[in-house]
């Protein structure tokens, strides 16, 4: 009996938008899966929100970093299947050990509320892209003029960053689950990628030693999608 194409939905995370997306919708598109991308609007693409079709395949989403928390709540519930790429619940550390989280956190913001919002993007991304260099990210909302609606965006989303404290409640926990992990996360705090792993136990977990948050160089198209297919 043929299976049903699967029907994919994906998140970007903060100051990313859907243009990360391309290598694997292409990838999804070989296979005669439905993708769609979910757009957050920071940049020049306007925001779109996607939403699961009344009738198709079984229904996955992929999600990086953020995006678990940019998700409709409707969109993640209903998902049979689930990969957390560099993702977390809980983003900043609880207790004292979280005080420096904070106050990156809101130096970021000082920054955006004072109109330096394209520097700041530029050491954020530098440190999403390490260890590899900034040059390998695809292009995304800096790589052009931001709108102040994009840049306002930016500026809310950090604030739920500092507000995560959780997987959000709409987490399918009958799901299949994935965490991808990178070793060598500059933006993820460690506390925070072991508290996801807490928090999903039954979880398949990939740790990628060496692999910084942006995942640069880690060729996980074809195997996270491989994985999607074993199971659905």
């Amino acid at each position: 009996m043929n299976r049903r194409p699967l029907e994919l939905i994906a998140m970007h995370g903060w100051a990313g938008d859907s243009r990360a997306w391309r290598p694997w919708q292409q990838a999804a598109a070989r296979r005669g899966w439905s993708w769609q991308s979910g757009e957050r609007g920071y940049g020049q693409l306007p925001p779109h929100t996607p939403h699961w079709p009344e009738q198709g395949g079984p229904r996955a989403v992929i999600v990086h970093s953020l995006g678990l928390h940019l998700l409709p709540a409707e969109v993640l519930a209903a998902a049979q299947a689930v990969v957390l790429l560099a993702s977390f619940g809980r983003f900043v550390p609880a207790g004292p050990r979280g005080r420096r989280w904070r106050q990156a956190l809101g130096g970021m913001g000082r920054r955006l509320e004072a109109g330096d919002s394209a520097a700041m993007l530029n050491d954020f991304l530098r440190e999403a892209a390490a260890p590899a260099p900034v040059e390998l990210l695809p292009a995304g909302p800096s790589s052009g003029v931001m709108p102040a609606e994009g840049v306002e965006r930016l500026r809310q989303d950090l604030l739920l960053l500092e507000q995560c404290s959780a997987v959000p409640p709409a987490f399918p926990t009958s799901a299949r689950s994935l965490i991808v992990e990178a070793g060598d996360d500059h933006i993820v705090p460690p506390e925070s990628r072991v508290a996801l792993g807490e928090a999903l136990p039954a979880a398949e977990r990939w740790p990628l030693a060496g692999a910084g948050h942006s995942l640069l160089g880690t060729d996980l198209v074809e195997p996270v999608l491989n994985w999607l297919e074993a199971g659905c």
